[in-house]
């Protein structure tokens, strides 16, 4: 425990002396715990407070600031960036793909283990490329290889994002964005995928067209993903 951390929080009597010690528990503000088994056991016991609605506390170990709300403890102060992480892809990367399916595409993943399980997992992405039918460009992002795409619905196939590129030795871009809400502290991977959307087998390029003519109208970008931990 820290040296704030209180396993009590004592209910003064009139003309009670304090120690030092209580004093000073006093001027830390927010009662501070190492964990909320702590902050549960800190009150309703003998010469202890009885928890109310608006008390206060802070848990070390999620360092996270808490209210009474009369029922139950809840976070307050969400929506606070506690970790962001990002994965870049500048070189090219291929796939044979049949209609519908789909690639991890190579270097954009990223692994992520929350701090509150509470909270979410906001992620925000870009990927480049051609897949050589009608020259569009379908990708989407994954927590463990389960991809966020639209609902089924006949023979549509799934994607997250699609965009049109240009015609001839051009390419396009798909902008990607997704929330995800694991609901653990476990590790999990968080990926960008390449889906197909011909109705034959064909090869989809990230950072690439399919001709990847070797002059100035052709071009190498970049694509990308960024992770970004919110609390809850």
């Amino acid at each position: 425990m820290g040296a704030n951390a209180q396993t009590s929080v004592p209910a003064f009597t009139a003309g009670q002396v304090l120690t030092a010690a209580q004093v000073t528990g006093i001027n830390t503000g927010i009662p501070v715990f190492a964990s909320s088994t702590e902050r549960d056991a800190a009150f309703g016991g003998t010469g202890e407070k009885t928890l109310a609605e608006g008390q206060m506390a802070y848990l070390e170990d999620t360092n996270a600031t808490q209210y009474y709300d009369g029922s139950s403890w809840a976070a307050i102060a969400g929506g606070k960036i506690i970790a962001v992480k990002h994965a870049y892809k500048t070189d090219t990367f291929s796939a044979s793909l049949t209609t519908g399916s789909n690639a991890a595409i190579t270097d954009l993943s990223i692994s992520h283990s929350l701090s509150n399980s509470a909270n979410k997992v906001l992620m925000f992405g870009a990927v480049h490329g051609d897949s050589g039918r009608y020259f569009q460009l379908n990708a989407a992002l994954a927590i463990d290889d389960t991809l966020y795409v639209g609902d089924a619905d006949g023979n549509r196939i799934r994607t997250g994002s699609t965009s049109n590129g240009s015609r001839g030795d051009g390419q396009a871009v798909t902008n990607l964005s997704a929330v995800f809400e694991p609901g653990d502290t476990s590790s999990h991977d968080y990926e960008a995928f390449i889906i197909s959307t011909s109705n034959d087998t064909r090869t989809a390029y990230v950072n690439r067209s399919t001709a990847n003519t070797n002059d100035e109208g052709n071009q190498r970008p970049v694509s990308w993903i960024v992770l970004m931990e919110v609390s809850a």
